[in-house]
């Protein structure tokens, strides 16, 4: 009886990579979180796209789209509900920081089971806190979702079970993103984002909200946000490939309320992911 598998390294049946991986030893790639309904891969052309962009941002040699997409159908089927994650790194080199001309990307396609989060939190809110772990600003790897996660690791670190998320600012206090998401406030009528072209991660979800926003003919820009304008929001809410979209109920013991363009933009998300 033929088992479908759960991860592939490189096109191979396989769950180890070398030491060597510059993956592995410094951080040296990028990846991808997708989820997966019904055997497919949720907003597939979008993640392909911020893959690519962000190989190019590295100078990395990404594998072929066609060859990505066979890979993510053998493990992929007949999952009704799950999550795909792609990595692809610079692959194997000797000691030091400098690549190896010619190496081969190493590429790692994934397969985990869909997160068991309740259902209350995209009906009824999640509670968040701020973080005390600063983002550093680097305007040249700004948006890309590369592998050097620490500063996440470390915000993430600063509580237990008590929130569902935290916020993170840069060193000027600017709020850029959640250790996971994409953070959007709503502020008399008009939808606010962070600029993430200094720090943090371009959300492939928060793209798709800026969008379905204006074809609502929601007023939205992205914006510098500071912790008086988040805690000033008449609604808050946070987004991922993952959660789709979670209303904000309480930050840092503040209330928040769950308001109609929140609900608004919800289901219009909902709807982009299923027409997808």
């Amino acid at each position: 009886m033929n088992t479908v598998p759960t991860t592939l390294i490189n096109g191979a049946v396989q769950e180890q990579i070398s030491f060597r991986d510059r993956g592995f030893q410094y951080g040296d790639g990028l990846f991808e979180t997708l989820a997966i309904t019904s055997g497919k891969p949720v907003f597939w052309d979008r993640h392909w796209r911020r893959l690519r962009h962000g190989a190019e941002r590295l100078g990395l040699t990404p594998p072929p789209e066609s060859l990505l997409r066979e890979e993510a159908g053998v493990i992929c089927t007949n999952q009704e509900r799950a999550v795909l994650k792609i990595i692809i790194t610079r692959g194997v080199s000797a000691r030091g920081y400098g690549p190896v001309v010619g190496a081969s990307p190493t590429r790692v396609l994934s397969l985990s089971p869909w997160p068991d989060y309740p259902a209350a939190y995209p009906q009824q809110g999640v509670a968040v806190r701020f973080c005390r772990m600063p983002l550093a600003r680097n305007r040249f790897l700004a948006g890309v979702k590369h592998l050097n996660r620490l500063e996440q690791v470390l915000a993430r670190a600063e509580w237990q079970d008590d929130y569902q998320e935290g916020l993170m600012q840069d060193a000027d206090g600017l709020v850029v993103e959640g250790t996971m998401s994409n953070v959007f406030v709503v502020s008399q009528g008009t939808l606010l984002t962070p600029d993430v072209s200094q720090c943090g991660v371009e959300g492939v979800m928060r793209g798709v909200v800026l969008e379905c926003a204006a074809a609502a003919s929601i007023p939205c820009r992205v914006a510098d946000i500071r912790r008086q304008d988040i805690l000033g929001a008449d609604e808050l809410f946070l987004t991922n490939s993952l959660i789709g979209l979670w209303p904000v109920r309480k930050l840092d013991g503040q209330e928040f309320t769950v308001g109609r363009l929140t609900r608004q933009l919800q289901q219009a998300l909902y709807d982009a992911q299923e027409s997808n």
